[in-house]
């Protein structure tokens, strides 16, 4: 760094609270933590990202729709991603967070894996979530390949493929009505759970489609490779396929939301205004823990996003000007 970046960095550290080594503390280093340390940094911030390495989507094989790196793989974009940071001087921890307690308004402490503790004036969450997979022989090998969650993501690539969508109840229905953009080849298998089908919708939109629900538990998934043959039932009945999505539950990747009693849904995912604000007071998240698209671009997005509303909250008054009233009409 220069002695000119150097100085701006002293000046930036001197309106930091007492006792807070960082300015922003950003736990998880996907596309969502990046994106803010990376702006954050270019605000002149002094940013710690702590990440655990153990990203939701490291299996797969491209990330689809990230404009200008087509099929970019999740390990390619989070090295690119470090080492822009790097550059702007953020301070890269990889280590698991334990545990985050909020000192007071303006001091957020963290303790890492080891015992370690940072403290920063602000938190940002993107923590991300991790999915719940079947017990079934063969998924692993061809997860992220030709076995996705994300029909937004990868549903391009089956185009007028055998389609098998592996759940139950509204989420497996609703996944299978998505995919038929691309495809009308497509049978749910519940694997031996209940269908939960409990809405006359669900039967009628799948019958119209000619989607039929098999209940059968999956003994294995025959492939070469990462490429599907074949489903194997319990019954003794094996069915072809090209492509499988699961619609499967979610969680949190870890419950430092809960810690700090974050505002959540019904789904853990941690509730946040327009400027990605959580219920705690200079708190924020943003990415796949946050309510909305679970897309590698939205994440970025919104951890830049956040970045600027967190910039904003640590500009003392004297260098803003106040917000003028409204006109009424």
């Amino acid at each position: 760094m220069s002695d000119n970046g150097k100085a701006k960095r002293a000046t930036t550290s001197e309106v930091r609270a007492d006792g807070a080594e960082f300015d922003v503390a950003i736990v998880g280093g996907g596309p969502a933590g990046l994106s803010a340390s990376i702006w954050l940094s270019r605000y002149l911030h002094r940013v710690l990202l702590v990440d655990s390495g153990d990203p939701r989507n490291w299996e797969t094989r491209g990330i689809n729709g990230f404009l200008g790196h087509p099929e970019i793989r999740p390990s390619e974009l989070r090295g690119i991603g470090r080492d822009e940071a790097r550059r702007h001087g953020v301070v890269l921890v990889d280590a698991m967070c334990e545990t985050v307690a909020k000192i007071d308004d303006d001091t957020f402490e963290l303790t890492l894996h080891g015992g370690e503790v940072r403290r920063a004036r602000r938190l940002l969450l993107a923590i991300g979530l991790k999915d719940v997979w079947p017990a079934i022989p063969g998924l692993e090998q061809v997860y992220g390949t030709t076995a996705h969650v994300c029909p937004d993501c990868d549903g391009h690539e089956c185009r007028d493929k055998k389609v098998v969508v592996i759940g139950h109840g509204r989420k497996a229905v609703g996944m299978a009505l998505n995919l038929t953009t691309w495809t009308r080849e497509i049978i749910i298998c519940t694997n031996g759970e209940p269908d939960e089908l409990d809405l006359a919708e669900y039967c009628e939109k799948l019958d119209a489609l000619n989607i039929p629900v098999l209940h059968a538990p999956i003994t294995c998934i025959k492939h070469s490779g990462a490429h599907i043959h074949s489903l194997d039932f319990q019954d003794g009945m094996s069915l072809d396929a090209d492509k499988i999505f699961l619609a499967v539950a979610q969680y949190p990747a870890d419950d430092l939301g809960a810690q700090l009693d974050c505002e959540r849904d019904a789904g853990g995912h941690i509730i946040v205004d327009e400027a990605y604000h959580t219920s705690v007071m200079n708190c924020f998240a943003a990415g796949d823990i946050v309510p909305g698209p679970q897309l590698a671009i939205a994440a970025a997005s919104d951890g830049a996003i956040a970045a600027l509303a967190i910039h904003k909250s640590l500009v003392p008054d004297a260098r803003k000007l106040e917000k003028l009233e409204m006109a009424e009409y």
